[in-house]
């Protein structure tokens, strides 16, 4: 191991599919949140980890299996500003995929223009990686997408959700908190942090992502999750958005099953209605309308 890569340890390898989950997802389903990685692709240093290789053919792979139609691919950190690995595959399957970027706040209105050509609908801020764009970058950049409809995605700690509370309103675009916004699910603070997220959908261009309840406690069973869930589905069923967090990137220690996960975001909603709305028709309306 190399000094680049003792400091961004290499992450697991995602786990094979070996059954699928006990109820089908519905159909048409959409993964709004996903990573691919390209073996010659070059990384960023610094970085928070160094990524298996997972390619867009092995998404397919992956999505075809469990009855995904369209997705979400997200800019990772470790590729910074280098949207290539995303475009390439957007270019590939126009149809099928979107894509969330992460660029300069001062690039200008062609460069966004060219990117939305391409199936680009959002531009990623994260806090929690190195290689990640800052909160304060958020005004700018919604100055700069707002014409072209896009959408901020934010990778937060939720200490930040009472400053996104004050910051996202005014700012006129239509916003996404990735995985609860990093809620902790141990314990009870949970509650405060779901009124806070609740309070975000409020809203008319907020949204929530309902993923990777593994990033959120290290209990068995994913404890308070379902709880979660149930309580954001009931109030605010057309703010929620399913993603796969494919391949799982950034673990070293309990590699998640993707069927076991979908069983249990699909349990937790319960009714085919709101779970058509979560996997299906909230993201066809916020990254598929064009």
């Amino acid at each position: 191991m190399n000094l680049t890569e003792s400091e961004a340890p290499l992450c697991l390898p995602r786990r094979p599919l070996t059954h699928l989950p006990a109820k089908p997802l519905p159909r048409g389903t959409i993964d709004t949140h996903f990573h691919v990685f390209r073996s010659d692709a070059p990384l960023n240093s610094p970085r928070s980890y160094t990524p298996q290789i997972a390619t867009t053919a092995d998404w397919l792979a992956f999505a075809d299996e469990l009855g995904i139609g369209k997705g979400v691919l997200v800019q990772p950190s470790v590729y910074g500003l280098d949207n290539r690995v995303l475009i390439e595959a957007l270019t590939a399957l126009p149809d099928r995929l979107r894509g969330i970027v992460v660029i300069d706040p001062e690039v200008g209105p062609d460069e966004i223009g060219r990117l939305d050509t391409l199936g680009v609908r959002g531009v990623r801020i994260n806090t929690r990686n190195k290689g990640g764009l800052p909160l304060t970058a958020a005004e700018k950049l919604a100055a700069a997408i707002r014409e072209f409809d896009w959408s901020l995605q934010l990778q937060i700690n939720p200490d930040q959700i009472d400053d996104l509370a004050v910051r996202l309103p005014p700012l006129n675009i239509r916003f996404v908190i990735d995985h609860l916004g990093f809620t902790a699910l141990d314990g009870g603070e949970w509650r405060q942090y779901v009124r806070a997220l609740q309070q975000l959908a409020d809203h008319p261009g907020g949204y929530i992502k309902l993923t990777a309840p593994y990033r959120l406690t290290s209990q068995p069973g994913y404890a308070g999750f379902a709880e979660v869930v149930r309580t954001l589905a009931a109030s605010h069923p057309d703010k929620l958005l399913w993603g796969s967090d494919w391949p799982h990137t950034e673990l070293w220690s309990d590699m998640p099953d993707d069927a076991d996960l979908i069983d249990r975001v699909q349990e937790a909603i319960g009714d085919p209605a709101l779970a058509r709305k979560v996997f299906v028709e909230n993201a066809e309306r916020l990254f598929f309308g064009r």
